[in-house]
């Protein structure tokens, strides 16, 4: 009889411990259940690349860690198959456990109508520990991780259930014939809709700062705005010829305010490359005879991005190859714009402005007899007013609108023209572009009055003089 007990007793805690195993079996399928429906596939292809520039770590770990991946790429193409098969084994845990329960209490000596209320009450319990652990909630916030972690046993899962792939297959067509989008699109789509609504459920609770949920909806919102929504087009970029100086180059980025310069041959559409500010003052710095050399002998390779690529991707991108600038290339490989890095960022937090950043609205100022100083989107309706005459340009319809005009190419502080007898000049510049924020209007025959006004004072004090010397 000791011996019957002891064997009994031993059976009883191997059964304890393999209903304990099952608990964890399953909060870890619940887990993957949930991960495997929000993993996208550029997560995984970001990870990789990840993995790949961390010079951390050995070979041999970075090896193991991509090999990880590669199966749960192989477990995502079927997603529908894998949850299935999750889905399976922890609804076949759940129900092993009860039994099990049930076993040891029969074991025990219990009744049949104790086994059966000791099975139940088994699964309550499970159940309440599943809702107390919230497995499903990780695999919400963490899906690469829990899927990473599980990827064997996912594996194996999906191996021992071949049957959950006709499931996943008719779960498949029936979502295809719903909307006609991938299975990441679908995804992506899904967790922007429950990211807005849990921001508005935040922003409606009053304890969060509206500013930054503005900018988690701006976070939001990258992957639908694409480059050329946000891009410098090609009629305002700044542009140097490969043959000029390097000295022209440091009046240029002067006068401009910037620092990086495209580089171009015979037009735009012509990319050289990208002059950077750093080169041009490092060459001439302890050469002073470098000013001559031409600028493309210091030209970078340009980085080029397609106009329809989403901004988010832009950003990483350049994130990852450390560049600031790029040039936005369109369908036909023409040249269509210009980006920085800046430009991505501002969607999210909002305009960018330096200490030097002036308003670029206001009302003109009388600074001196006909003289008067305009902020760069005075309408030419306020112009035409002040010096009462018709300029007749029904294709622009601001101050700076014209004087682009006139120049043909985008004015940069110091640039000036004529049109109907009066002198536009570009005077200041502002915000991160540097676009000129005002310009001088005076009548275009000033300076000629005032050489002439100058010359005949300096006659009359020589005739003074000649007057004086002559009456002595």
């Amino acid at each position: 009889m000791p011996e019957q007990d002891a064997v009994t007793a031993g059976v009883i805690i191997v059964l304890a411990i393999a209903a304990s195993v099952l608990v964890w079996l399953s909060l870890t399928m619940a887990a993957a259940e949930s991960a495997v429906t929000r993993v996208t596939r550029a997560n995984l292809n970001n990870l990789i690349l990840e993995i790949q520039t961390n010079g951390e770590i050995s070979h041999f770990s970075r090896m193991k860690k991509i090999r990880r991946i590669h199966k749960v790429q192989h477990l995502i193409t079927d997603r529908f198959a894998t949850s299935g098969s999750c889905a399976f084994f922890r609804i076949t845990c759940n129900v092993l456990d009860g039994a099990l329960i049930a076993c040891i209490a029969s074991l025990l000596g219990a009744p049949l109508w104790a086994e059966v209320i000791s099975g139940c009450i088994a699964a309550v319990v499970i159940a309440v520990v599943s809702i107390l652990v919230r497995p499903r909630s990780a695999g919400v916030t963490k899906p690469v991780d829990i899927m990473l972690r599980g990827a064997r046993l996912v594996t194996l899962a999906v191996a021992l259930t071949p049957f959950a792939k006709i499931g996943g297959q008719m779960a498949a067509k029936r979502r295809s014939r719903e909307a006609e989008l991938s299975d990441d699109e679908e995804l992506e789509k899904i967790q922007l809709e429950q990211g807005r609504a849990t921001i508005d459920r935040l922003v409606e609770s009053n304890d969060f700062d509206p500013e930054v949920s503005e900018m988690l909806r701006n976070v939001l919102t990258l992957s639908e705005t694409l480059t050329r929504e946000i891009m410098v087009p090609r009629t305002d970029m700044i542009c140097v010829e490969r043959n000029e100086s390097l000295q022209s180059l440091l009046k240029l980025c002067s006068r401009s305010g910037f620092s990086r310069i495209p580089v171009i041959g015979d037009d735009v559409d012509d990319m050289i490359g990208i002059a950077y500010l750093k080169d041009a003052v490092r060459a001439i710095a302890f050469n002073p005879s470098a000013k001559d050399r031409k600028v493309e002998t210091i030209c970078r390779q340009p980085m080029l991005v397609p106009e329809s690529k989403p901004v988010d991707d832009l950003f990483h991108q350049m994130q990852q190859t450390r560049q600031h600038a790029a040039i936005v290339v369109d369908e036909y490989g023409g040249i269509a714009g210009l980006v920085t890095i800046e430009d991505a960022i501002e969607q999210i937090v909002g305009e960018l402005e330096d200490e030097h950043d002036r308003t670029q609205h206001g009302e003109p100022e009388h600074i001196g007899k006909n003289r008067w100083r305009m902020p760069a989107r005075t309408p030419i309706a306020d112009l035409e007013e002040i010096f009462e005459m018709d300029i007749d340009e029904d294709d622009v319809d601001t101050v700076y609108g014209l004087l682009t005009k006139l120049l043909g190419r985008v004015p940069i502080v110091g640039s000036t023209a004529v049109t109907r007898g009066l002198r536009l000049t570009a005077v200041d510049s502002a915000g991160r572009r540097k676009k000129v924020s005002t310009i001088v209007v005076e009548p275009a025959n000033r300076e000629k009055k005032d050489a002439a006004v100058h010359h005949g004072n300096e006659h009359s004090e020589r005739t003074k003089e000649t007057n004086e010397h002559d009456g002595k």
